[in-house]
């Protein structure tokens, strides 16, 4: 039995979207689980479209999610000389011929097949053309493309690994180019070339290029060579079942790193769209995940991609980590967002860091969480001003905290709760009553981590800035 040998093959175009790297890390846990050898390579043989930031773009998002390559990147464009040699080698063996019909006439054809709706198929103007006709049109300076030579009649029929028996009328196929008249060649030939000179053994891609794979096969029968095996994932459904697109949330995996969702968090997620261990596992490690993957686990269903369901693992997955690898990682997202973490005192960070780990989902919501212990420049929720004000005026609650709290020397979480405690036993107020006010003049909000703590950081001299700046405030409110 051969080794396993699988690829990611993406075309430089645009980003790399998440139905592109689940295919990647299917082959990759694919790979890895049979012990088997992972290749990445570029299609950048369209010219026009293929750019240096795409390609840069992948190789980052990639890296970001740990699907290291073992081969590659190769790029398809330094492989020019290959693909002509091989588009010689069929030409001789008869199986592809030049065709020297003008590309006003082919387009005009295919205008009238889409007028009259229905698949454009060449009519095989130059199928049957002597090596003397295509020496004379070659001789007056014709241009011509190389056509490969479709059967006329039969099926091209394989054994999907998902997908089940699938047949193809080759009648239906057409003749289609596999070189265009400058020499380029066209996807489907580059794509068999590659697999046969990597020794490609399993096809692993999305379900997309199923109208791809009869041609494919037809050039492998004509080079002599057995295809690999094709699997074909199905494709990624938003909530509302139409394709994954950016309204269903982000379109990109680098689009999730700067939204603070972590690698383990979205590997995980993806490798469970459209595969599945056979248990109810759900949280799963890289190890665990190359452990349990196998291509019987492929599912048949379109998947569907629940952006909440994302950001519930990426929470799950940021409270089992050790806390000061989390620590480290706000603290880089942090610059990401323009904030240098150096301009605090590093125990301090990394104590209100911790007090908020417990409360997000991504380092995005942790960051923005930080917002009122960094800065002094901010609003109070409306929400939580309505709340406040609705049966009493909070004023006097927080005149009372502010002269309980003036006198303390110890500001530490334990004196804060006695002082408080004290404070609501003296006044017999209900401590509810005399913390959401505190809690909204401290934080602009009413949900924080425990007020203690949250007094216990700000320290004492901010804490009674604040609260003197939402005595005012209501002041000013009542007023008005």
């Amino acid at each position: 039995m051969n080794k396993v040998r699988v690829r990611f093959a993406p075309s430089p175009t645009g980003y790399l979207h998440i139905g592109g790297v689940r295919s990647a890390l299917f082959n990759w846990l694919y790979a890895r689980s049979q012990g088997g050898t992972f290749i990445l390579r570029i299609e950048d043989t369209d010219v026009e479209r293929s750019t240096e930031d795409a390609t840069r773009q992948i190789i980052e998002s990639m890296t970001w999610l740990g699907l290291s390559w073992d081969e590659g990147p190769y790029f398809q464009s330094q492989r020019l000389d290959l693909y002509r040699k091989r588009a010689s080698e069929l030409l001789e063996s008869g199986a592809v011929y030049k065709c020297f019909c003008a590309r006003e006439k082919i387009e005009a054809q295919r205008l009238q097949a889409e007028k009259e709706k229905h698949d454009y198929i060449y009519d095989g103007c130059c199928r049957n053309l002597s090596r003397e006709e295509a020496a004379a049109n070659e001789a007056a300076g014709l241009s011509y493309v190389l056509r490969f030579k479709v059967p006329t009649t039969g099926d091209t029929v394989w054994q999907d690994a998902v997908a089940g028996e699938v047949r193809f009328e080759n009648a239906r196929l057409g003749d289609f180019v596999i070189l265009r008249s400058d020499g380029h060649p066209m996807y489907n030939f580059c794509c068999v070339v590659d697999d046969l000179d990597m020794g490609i053994t399993d096809v692993i891609r999305g379900a997309e290029h199923i109208s791809n794979t009869p041609r494919q096969i037809l050039m492998y029968e004509a080079f002599q060579k057995v295809p690999p095996r094709f699997v074909h994932v199905t494709v990624i459904l938003g909530r509302d079942k139409s394709k994954l697109s950016k309204r269903h949330g982000a379109a990109s995996v680098m689009e999730y790193a700067r939204e603070g969702f972590l690698p383990e968090a979205v590997f995980n997620f993806l490798a469970l769209l459209g595969w599945s261990p056979g248990n109810d596992e759900e949280i799963m490690s890289g190890e665990k995940l190359i452990a349990s993957f196998s291509l019987a686990g492929i599912s048949r269903a379109n998947p569907v991609f629940d952006q909440e369901k994302l950001r519930w693992m990426n929470g799950m997955y940021l409270r089992s980590l050790p806390q000061e690898d989390v620590i480290c990682r706000v603290l880089e997202f942090m610059k990401s967002r323009g904030l240098d973490p150096l301009k605090y005192d590093s125990a301090w960070l990394k104590g209100i860091i911790a007090l908020e780990i417990p409360r997000v989902h991504t380092l995005s919501d942790l960051v923005d969480h930080l917002h009122y212990f960094l800065t002094d420049e901010f609003e109070y929720e409306e929400k939580g001003i309505q709340n406040v004000s609705k049966k009493e005026d909070p004023i006097p609650c927080l005149e009372m905290a502010r002269e309980a709290l003036s006198g303390l020397e110890d500001f530490s979480i334990e004196s804060l709760e006695s002082a408080m405690q004290r404070l609501s036993e003296e006044r017999k107020i209900g401590f509810g009553k005399i913390a959401q006010p505190i809690r909204l003049a401290v934080t602009g909000g009413l949900a924080s981590p425990g007020l203690f703590e949250v007094l216990h950081f700000l320290g004492r001299k901010k804490t009674l800035e604040r609260l003197d700046r939402a005595v005012l405030f209501f002041q000013k409110r009542k007023s008005s």
